[in-house]
C-alpha cells in the first residue's frame, strides 16, 4: 500500500512540470500582459518597460519559468502582479467560499440523486422511471451558465426569493446540483438495475425477503463504488472552482479568482491555480482508490495475486 501511494505521489511531479510548462508557454502568446492591463495605455512605454523589468516580464520565457519554478520549490509562489499580495494569501482568502459551495452542492446532489436513481430502477419502464429519465436528460443537456441564468430569472427576478449575486450559496449550489444530479441519477439507476437482475436478489425474493430489505441491505452498498468515482471527479472539479458559475453569481471563490487572473494576465495567480488543480485531482483520485480498497477488500493495487 505504501509503495502504491508513493508511486502515485511521484507521478505527480512530471504531471505538474508538464502542465505548468505548457500553461506558462501559452501565456507568452497573448498580445498583451499584466502591465498593459494595469496601465491600459495611459502612460508612456518607458514606464511600462520599467514595470515589466520590475515584474521580471522583460526576461525570456525559460528564465521566467525557471525563476517561478525555483520559487515554488522553495515554497514561494510569488506575488500577484495586480494586487501585490502573496499568492498563498490570496488562495487562503478564496478557498473557504469554494469549499462551502462544494459541500452544499455535493450534499444536495446525493440527497436528490440517490432516491431518484433507486426509484427509477425499481419502477423501470413505468411513469416514475420515464419522468426521472426525462428530467435527467434535460438536466444533463443544459450548460451550467444557462441553468444559472434561468435560476436568476425565476428565483430572483420573478419570485424574489433569493438575492441575485454574492450573498447566498443556494443558487450557485442549485446550478451545480442540477447538472451533477442528472449524471448521478443515471449512474445510480444503471447500477441498481444491474444488481436487481443478479441471482442473489432473486434468491432473496424467493425466500420472502422484503424489497425494502433487499434494497437497503444488499443493493444500496453496491452503488457505493460508482458513486465514489463520481464524487472524486466532482470534488476535484468543485475544489478547483467552477469558474462560470462563480463568475455569474459573483461568488468570491477560487474559480472566479482564476477567471479574473486570466483576464488581467496575472501569471503568478494563474500558475498557482494550475498547480492547485493538478494536485487536488491526483490527491482526490488517490483517496478514492484507497476507499475502493476499504469498501472491497478484493481490490489490490499492484500486489501479487
Amino acid at each position: 500500500m505504501r509503495k502504491y501511494i508513493l508511486s502515485r505521489m511521484i507521478q505527480l511531479v512530471p504531471i505538474l512540470l508538464g502542465i505548468t510548462f505548457l500553461t506558462f508557454g501559452m501565456m507568452q502568446f497573448t498580445a498583451d500582459d499584466a502591465v498593459d492591463k494595469i496601465y491600459e495605455g495611459s502612460v508612456s512605454e518607458e514606464i511600462k518597460s520599467a514595470k515589466r523589468a520590475e515584474l521580471g516580464l522583460d526576461k525570456n520565457f525559460m528564465i521566467q519559468y525557471g525563476n517561478w519554478l525555483g520559487g515554488v520549490i522553495t515554497g514561494d509562489m510569488g506575488r500577484s502582479f495586480i494586487s501585490g499580495k502573496l499568492v498563498f494569501e490570496t488562495f487562503a482568502e478564496k478557498l473557504p467560499a469554494t469549499i462551502e459551495l462544494m459541500l452544499v452542492s455535493i450534499l444536495l446532489t446525493i440527497l436528490i440523486a440517490t432516491p431518484a436513481g433507486i426509484l427509477a430502477a425499481v419502477k423501470q419502464n413505468k411513469f416514475p422511471d420515464y419522468l426521472i429519465r426525462a428530467l435527467s436528460f434535460i438536466g444533463n443537456s443544459m450548460p451550467n451558465f444557462f441553468v444559472g441564468l434561468l435560476l436568476i430569472y425565476f428565483l430572483a427576478l420573478k419570485l424574489n426569493l433569493l438575492p441575485i449575486i454574492g450573498a447566498s450559496v443556494i443558487m450557485p449550489a442549485l446550478t451545480l446540483t442540477i447538472s451533477m444530479g442528472a449524471k448521478y441519477t443515471r449512474q445510480i439507476r444503471a447500477v441498481v438495475l444491474e444488481e436487481l437482475k443478479k441471482p442473489y436478489v432473486m434468491g432473496a425474493r424467493s425466500r420472502g425477503v422484503s424489497e425494502f430489505t433487499i434494497l437497503t441491505k444488499s443493493v444500496l452498498p453496491s452503488i457505493l463504488v460508482p458513486v465514489i468515482t463520481l464524487l472524486a471527479l466532482s470534488i476535484g472539479s468543485l475544489l478547483g472552482g467552477t469558474a462560470i458559475v462563480e463568475t455569474i453569481f459573483m461568488w468570491d471563490g477560487v474559480g472566479k479568482m482564476a477567471v479574473d487572473a486570466i483576464l488581467m494576465r496575472d501569471y503568478p495567480l494563474i500558475q498557482a491555480y494550475v498547480v492547485w488543480m493538478a494536485i487536488i485531482y491526483v490527491v482526490i483520485n488517490l483517496a478514492a482508490d484507497l476507499l475502493y480498497r476499504f469498501l472491497d477488500p478484493r481490490i489490490r493495487y499492484g500486489e501479487n495475486g
